[in-house]
């Protein structure tokens, strides 16, 4: 969905910057035939201290007066293997809070100093999910993540309320889509995983949503008049 989202923000009066572990070269080749200012940083975001460093330093060096606004966008995640998180190896839990919680903490601190003398309308949209808000076994790192992000993100509009030209911020669950993540999720060991039938279900029955429509949709709601009026949302209930 993430890179649906990028190529449906390629305009000319845009200036989009993505970051990803891997360039998207179909990306880079619509943003020339469209004329869309783009960069692509190749970042691997388990390390999201160098990431926020360089993010921040990057908006610094932008002509604020240039811009009638800013948002930013959290929409990574990393799964480990399906099941408890006993069977998982440290590292892989360890990357997946850091991708999932830490690198948007630090990335949405990085974009408020780093704009926090514009006087433009700011938006921070962190895209969540239901199993931030409903447990679910064999996935407890990304359920812990979700979680977190959601409060974080209710911690930080409490926050921002108290500022002159502060962000307003949402963590929206987008809908189930059909990406690799459901893949993986099908591909998992039942005997970790009790709910493998559900996921199996869903694409078995089209109740899956493409990434270009959920992208249309999650896009649809950050331009919304009432963004930030509930700051855990889910773009169903829209």
């Amino acid at each position: 969905m993430g890179a649906a989202m990028a190529e449906q923000l390629l305009a000319a009066d845009h200036h989009l910057l993505c970051i990803a572990r891997h360039r998207n070269d179909a990306l880079a080749a619509k943003a020339q035939a469209a004329a869309a200012p783009c960069e692509q940083w190749a970042l691997d975001l388990a390390q999201p201290v160098e990431a926020a460093a360089r993010l921040q330093n990057w908006i610094g060096s932008l002509d604020a007066a240039a811009y009638a606004g800013a948002t930013l966008i959290n929409n990574a995640a990393a799964l480990t293997r399906i099941g408890p998180i006993d069977d998982c190896l440290d590292a892989e839990l360890s990357a997946a809070l850091r991708v999932g919680l830490e690198a948007p903490l630090l990335l949405t601190a990085a974009f408020l100093r780093a704009t926090r003398g514009w006087a433009v309308p700011k938006r921070v949209l962190n895209i969540s999910s239901g199993l931030g808000r409903r447990a679910m076994a064999g996935q407890a790192s990304y359920c812990a993540a979700k979680a977190g992000m959601d409060h974080l993100t209710r911690a930080l509009a409490l926050d921002e309320a108290q500022r002159p030209f502060g962000a307003k911020v949402v963590s929206l669950a987008p809908g189930v889509i059909d990406t690799d993540m459901q893949v993986a999720l099908r591909a998992g060991d039942p005997a970790g995983f009790p709910e493998q039938a559900h996921f199996f279900s869903l694409k078995d029955k089209g109740q899956l949503t493409p990434p270009a429509d959920a992208a249309a949709r999650v896009l649809a709601f950050l331009r919304r008049s009432d963004f930030g009026m509930n700051p855990v949302a889910d773009v169903r209930d829209a």
